[in-house]
C-alpha cells in the first residue's frame, strides 16, 4: 500500500481546500444559526465533478478511486458536516449501490444524471421503531401487477426535501424478517410522496434532515434493485460505503478543531505565557494530532481495499468506530481549551462539538460497531464475499 498522495488526489484536496475556504466557512455560521441548508453548494460541487467522484465515467462520474472521495469528503468536513453529509448519502449511500446492484437502464436512467450532479439522490433505511434493528422495519412493499404499493414511514433521513430520488428499504415478505426486505428507487414526484424537515437538531443544523412518508405509493416493478428479498444484503453493502465516508469527514473535523485549536493556543497567553506552553494543553494537542494520524491510517487502509474490489466491513467498521469518537474526543478538547470563549459560538469549536455528536450514533451506533469488532476478534464474525461487489479501480468502460 502507497501512503503517498497522487498528484491527482493533491489537486483535488486543494480544489476542496480551497473552495470551502471561500464558499462555505464565511457563511456557516449564519447557516447554522439559521438552521439554514444551502442548495448552491451542492449545485457548485456538481460544477467541479464532485457529486460522483469514485463513480465511473460512462455513468457521468468523474472515474476516481474510493480514497480520493475519502479526501473529499476530509476536506469538506473540515468546513461543516452538512456537506460532507451531503456527498456521504448522494455518493456513498446511494450512487455506490446503484452501481453495484443496479441494471444497466437503472444505471443510465438514475445513477448517470446523479454521478454528474444534475439529480440529488438520499438513502431510505431508518425508521421510527427501526435503527440499528434493521430487520424491525415496518415499511411494506405489495406486488400489484406491474407495480409495487409502498406504506411506510422513514426517519432521520438527509436531504429528504431536496432530492429526486430515494433508494427505500421495504418488506416484501414479513414473514421472512430481513430475508424478505427488498429495495427500490423511488421518485419524489411518485404520488404519495410526502417530505417533513426535523427541526431543533443539536448539531448538522446547515443540513436538511427529516422524514419521508409513503402512502400507496406505486413503485414501478424496473424500479426495484436487485431481487426481491435482497434488500438487506444491498442495505449492508450501502453502509460499507456510507460509513466510509463519514470516517473521512471525521478526519476533517478532527482537523479543523486542531487547527483552531493551535490558533487560539498562540493568541492565548495565561500566567504569562502562552497557553499552548502550558503541558496539559499540550497533551490535548498531541492526542487530536496522533488521532487524526491513526483515523486518516484507517480510512485509507478501508479505501485500499475498496480499490481492490475486496470485502471491507470490518475495516471500515473499525475506521468509523474510531474516527469518530476521536472527533468527538477533539471537538470537546477544543472547547475545553477554549475556555469559556469555546462555549460560544463566536468561535467555531462550540459547532465543532456540537457536530460531533451525530456520527457517533448514525451509520451504526459506536455500541454496534464495538459488538462487530468485538465479534470479529473472537471468530464469532467472519465476512464472506458479497454476491456483487464493488467494481476494482481503476475501472473499466
Amino acid at each position: 500500500m502507497n501512503f503517498a498522495l497522487s498528484a491527482e488526489q493533491k489537486a483535488v484536496a486543494d480544489l476542496v481546500r480551497r473552495f470551502v475556504d471561500r464558499e462555505i466557512r464565511p457563511y456557516i455560521r449564519k447557516w447554522d444559526a439559521e438552521g439554514h441548508f444551502e442548495p448552491k453548494i451542492l449545485q457548485r460541487l456538481a460544477e467541479l465533478q464532485l457529486m460522483g467522484v469514485c463513480i465511473p465515467e460512462k455513468y457521468g462520474g468523474a472515474g476516481m478511486d474510493y480514497n480520493t472521495l475519502a479526501i473529499v469528503c476530509e476536506e469538506l468536513e473540515r468546513g461543516d458536516i452538512a456537506f460532507r453529509t451531503a456527498v456521504s448519502v448522494h455518493t456513498g449511500l446511494n450512487s455506490l449501490t446503484l452501481l453495484q446492484w443496479g441494471n444497466e437502464e437503472q444505471k443510465e436512467k438514475y445513477l448517470t444524471p446523479q454521478a454528474r450532479g444534475g439529480k440529488i439522490g438520499a438513502f431510505g433505511l431508518t425508521e421510527p421503531d427501526a435503527g440499528s434493528d434493521v430487520a424491525a422495519i415496518s415499511t411494506t412493499a405489495v406486488r400489484d401487477g406491474d407495480v409495487y404499493r409502498l406504506n411506510g414511514q422513514k426517519t432521520w433521513i438527509s436531504l429528504c426535501d431536496v432530492a429526486d430520488h430515494f433508494l427505500i428499504f421495504a418488506k416484501t415478505d414479513p414473514s421472512k424478517k430481513h430475508k424478505g426486505i427488498s429495495c427500490f428507487i423511488v421518485e419524489r414526484d411518485f404520488e404519495g410522496v410526502t417530505t417533513r424537515a426535523i427541526q431543533g437538531k443539536l448539531g448538522i443544523r446547515a443540513g436538511n434532515t427529516g422524514e419521508v412518508f409513503l402512502d400507496d405509493v406505486r413503485v414501478p416493478v424496473e424500479n426495484r434493485v436487485g431481487e426481491e428479498g435482497e434488500g438487506f444484503k444491498i442495505a449492508m453493502s450501502a453502509l460499507d460505503n456510507g460509513r466510509f465516508t463519514v470516517a473521512a469527514g471525521a478526519c476533517g473535523l478532527i482537523r479543523a478543531c486542531l487547527e483552531a485549536s493551535v490558533k487560539y493556543c498562540h493568541e492565548r497567553k495565561t500566567f504569562g505565557k502562552e497557553i499552548g506552553r502550558h503541558q496539559l494543553v499540550q497533551q490535548m494537542i498531541a492526542k487530536m494530532s496522533r488521532n487524526l494520524d491513526i483515523s486518516r491510517l484507517l480510512v485509507y487502509r478501508a479505501g485500499w481495499l475498496k480499490n481492490e474490489g475486496k470485502r471491507n466491513t470490518r475495516e471500515t467498521s473499525m475506521a468509523k468506530w474510531f474516527a469518530c469518537d476521536a472527533a468527538f474526543e477533539a471537538a470537546n478538547d477544543a472547547v475545553q481549551i477554549h475556555g469559556a470563549y469555546g462555549y460560544s459560538n463566536e468561535y467555531p469549536v462550540e459547532r465543532y462539538l456540537r457536530n460531533a455528536k451525530a456520527p457517533v450514533i448514525y451509520e451504526g451506533t459506536r455500541e454496534i460497531h464495538t459488538i462487530m469488532q468485538g465479534e470479529y476478534a473472537l471468530g464469532y464474525r467472519v465476512d464472506r464475499p458479497l454476491n456483487r461487489n464493488l467494481p476494482a479501480w481503476p475501472f473499466e468502460d
